[in-house]
């Protein structure tokens, strides 16, 4: 079964759309957001825009679900690339995406944002083969308490990093995650 290529307008359109609606979504909350105004700042009508997506939710959940490919399609091509691979080198890896798309980021990671999405995020990175494992002396019973506490902390250690305008470099930043996560009852294969 072939594939259909996307015509280089729909992507176009599609990423005029997307733009448009992030830029909204810096400024106000999704329920305040209309089709009207995404059209009007992407100069698409809304015919078009119905054509691609159902509503702003729709687009949302669109645009959070490329930005998960994506980050796994780039933890995959990092991780393929390297024979010997430290853990650190893949969480600069993420960090350095995220600032790369860290006007998104900053919607989908903000205090304010979807948190199911966000752990959704963090597990996706936990479970992508990453040289994690809990040490023999954690009980099974306790493993998804501490998977819970790193999650959310490296969620924190995110949203403070795009907050404060992301100035400290990737590989501090992979450090901090990485050297906070060593002195856990967790080690790397």
């Amino acid at each position: 079964m072939k594939v259909k290529k996307e015509d280089r307008r729909v992507k176009y359109t599609k990423m005029v759309l997307k733009e448009s609606f992030i830029d909204l979504l810096i400024e106000k909350d999704i329920k305040s957001i209309t089709i009207t105004e995404i059209c009007e700042n992407a100069d698409i009508n809304r015919a078009t825009f119905y054509t691609h997506y159902a509503d702003q939710y729709d687009l949302l959940k669109k645009i959070e679900d490329e930005f998960l490919e994506n980050l796994k399609e780039y933890i995959f091509q990092f991780k393929s690339d390297k024979s010997n691979i430290q853990m650190v080198d893949i969480l600069a890896k993420i960090f350095e995406y995220l600032k790369a798309n860290s006007k998104l980021c900053k919607i989908i990671m903000s205090k304010q944002g979807d948190l199911e999405y966000q752990n959704e995020i963090m597990m996706m990175i936990y479970e992508s083969d990453m040289p994690m494992k809990p040490s023999e002396e954690l009980a099974k019973s306790e493993e998804p308490y501490l998977y819970a506490f790193i999650i959310t902390g490296c969620v924190g250690v995110v949203q403070k990093w795009l907050d404060e305008g992301m100035k400290s470099p990737t590989k501090v930043m992979a450090n901090v995650i990485f050297d906070t996560i060593k002195k856990l009852p967790v080690f790397f294969e």
